[in-house]
């Protein structure tokens, strides 16, 4: 068993899109994965146990794995909490109004 400690960066913290990402990668693993903050914890192949925690932005929070590989494993969650998370990816440079804008100039090409 190892338990890491993380903090979480994502401006938005852990909402619906990185849940998704943490949980697909962790239902997979074949042991025993925990997550605890100071707000409760939770079996890691749960997304709604993960969206319960309500993780905020540098929130702490210990990840603790039990099974084959478990320092690696560890490691890969740690840095997925630890990910700023951006859906759509943005290029450098790039705001959100920007991407809006790209969109709406694609669909009027479309409809063209």
């Amino acid at each position: 068993m190892i338990t890491v400690a993380a903090t979480v960066r994502n401006e938005a913290g852990i909402h619906c899109r990185p849940s998704a990402a943490i949980i697909k990668e962790a239902s997979g693993y074949p042991g025993q994965i925990t997550v605890r903050t100071r707000g409760g914890m939770c079996d890691l192949k749960s997304i709604m146990g993960l969206l319960g925690l309500e993780l905020g932005r540098g929130q702490k929070l210990k990840i603790t794995v039990e099974g084959p590989r478990e320092k690696s494993f560890a490691a890969k969650l740690k840095k997925l909490f630890e990910t700023r998370f951006d859906f759509p990816p943005r290029e450098p440079g790039k705001t959100a109004s920007d991407l809006i804008a790209a969109a709406r100039r694609g669909a009027s090409k479309s409809r063209a």
